[in-house]
């Protein structure tokens, strides 16, 4: 089953939440967004150790600045990994949006 699309964004959603259980108490009200403003996002994109390592050396002493650069300065299993057809979004997305590193089994 598909959901319909909104206009309507998470923050809209959680703004209207906080708003009505922090009621006329502004601290309340401004430490929730506070917490909201510095969390994580929601869905983030699971990647193999070597892949974080990768995304770690490039945004670190690389130096590489875009996603773009850092597929360019990928060798061996992380090219493939990230060059797989299954995989070259889920890496543009850790690269902008933050991940999680896969458990090693």
């Amino acid at each position: 089953m598909r959901k319909a699309m909104s206009n309507e964004t998470k923050r809209d959603v959680f703004e209207e939440f906080a708003d009505e259980c922090a009621g006329l108490n502004d601290e309340i009200y401004n430490q929730y967004m506070q917490r909201y403003d510095t969390a994580l996002p929601d869905d983030l994109p699971v990647i193999p150790k070597e892949i974080d390592e990768h995304i770690r050396w490039c945004k670190g002493e690389g130096g590489v600045g875009n996603v773009s650069d850092a597929m360019d300065y990928a060798h061996g299993d992380v090219a493939s990994w990230i060059y797989d057809e299954r995989n070259s979004d889920t890496f543009a997305r850790a690269w902008l949006d933050g991940y999680v590193v896969e458990e090693e089994k």
